[in-house]
């Protein structure tokens, strides 16, 4: 554990409390609340519902859900596919239960540079080690690196699509190369869809575990937190080849017997009838979207942004020799708004920082990128 890198959101939440009126785009969670059907469903499971453990896999009702919601959005049988469901508190849990169930120690799991921190994290704390690979100059996947990085203890390369950092959407055919080259070398392809719903100007999201021949080597990783305003509920769900399933009970049934039966009960309130709100939410976030480009892009050539269709993030590269944590501070301090450090990310060298503008409401967030940008000029001219 001394070898797991301090989480960064409690660190950045903290200096938030010290500076009261701080606008955070830092924390990766959307501003709206979950739908009325789950507030309906909930309170009739409160009234009707049981109040022992339930199924370790989750409840036969929310994984019928699913399943059709895979098959409808997705393009995934589940059903007749190889492959089985499990319903986890938050795709973190379901990361880490897939760590359990395929590293043993000393393995390696390749991640793409910048790497979403929880599941650097969540790998070495199982014993094994990440190994960091490098994206092309644009963000996108550089599958001659990943290939050159695969050993024989390597057990999986992960992809997260829509992006956390970056925003980035990864393209079918880049995510299609990844599986096929996974199968080719007999490891895993772990996918983190937790932002699936989230993509703007014209890009697309794919699930690579609807591709043919995916079942057996694709660990699909999904959630409710953002597209369903859902993380204080700690819903999220993973796709996992048969073979892998008593494993992964071994490690939910240890670390957590089974998620929230009244959150799950809500959870398939939801799928099944939310589709409408969520949309409107993410045409919302779109809109917010444009203005923070705007913002940034008028930074000039101070900053470089990554090219965000996707998720609720911008990764920006700062042309300044400063240490990006404290950049973060001086923010939070000086201007009254706070990002992550790209450190947090595993971005070595130079000054890089990720956007959040999902968690305020959109009158909030575009003001406190305005703040951001202020703060940049500011600082990068020596002010302060």
């Amino acid at each position: 554990m001394r070898a797991v890198q301090t989480p960064i959101i409690p660190t950045v939440g903290r200096w938030i409390q010290e500076h009261p009126g701080t606008l955070s785009l830092a924390q990766g969670v959307v501003f709206y609340p979950p739908p009325p059907q789950a507030l309906r469903a909930a309170e009739h499971y409160l009234q009707h519902g049981h109040h022992r453990y339930g199924a370790v896999q989750g409840t036969s009702s929310l994984r019928a859900a699913i399943a059709a919601k895979l098959r409808r959005e997705n393009g995934m049988n589940v059903d007749g596919d190889g492959a089985r469901i499990v319903v986890t508190a938050g795709g973190n849990m379901a990361f880490l239960n897939a760590m359990f169930a395929i590293c043993d120690t000393g393995d390696e799991v390749v991640l793409p540079l910048p790497y979403y921190f929880n599941h650097e994290m969540a790998i070495r704390m199982v014993g094994a080690r990440p190994v960091l690979v490098p994206t092309a100059p644009d963000l996108n996947l550089d599958l001659q690196a990943l290939r050159e990085s695969i050993t024989p203890r390597t057990r999986a390369v992960v992809t997260v699509s829509p992006n956390n950092p970056t925003g980035m959407v990864y393209s079918r055919e880049q995510l299609s190369a990844v599986n096929a080259m996974c199968r080719e070398m007999n490891i895993y392809h772990v996918s983190d869809e937790a932002y699936e719903h989230f993509t703007y100007a014209g890009s697309t999201h794919f699930s690579p575990g609807s591709l043919p021949q995916s079942a057996c080597h694709t660990i699909s990783i999904f959630s409710l937190s953002k597209s369903f305003g859902f993380a204080a509920w700690r819903i999220g769900y993973m796709v996992l080849p048969d073979h892998l399933f008593s494993a992964v009970m071994k490690a939910q049934d240890t670390n957590l017997i089974c998620a929230n039966l009244l959150a799950q009960e809500a959870a398939a309130a939801v799928i099944e009838s939310g589709a409408a709100y969520r949309e409107e939410m993410c045409r919302t976030l779109s809109g917010v979207r444009e203005v923070v480009m705007r913002e940034l892009a008028e930074l000039g050539d101070t900053c470089r942004l990554s090219a965000s269709t996707g998720a609720f993030y911008v990764l920006v590269r700062l042309d300044a020799d400063m240490d990006p944590l404290l950049l973060t501070q001086r923010l939070i301090r000086e201007h009254r708004v706070a990002v992550l450090p790209g450190s947090a990310f595993g971005i070595e060298g130079g000054c890089a920082i990720r956007v959040s503008y999902g968690a305020l409401e959109p009158d909030f967030a575009i003001a406190g990128v305005k703040r951001l940008a202020n703060g940049i000029r500011t600082t990068l001219n020596g002010g302060g």
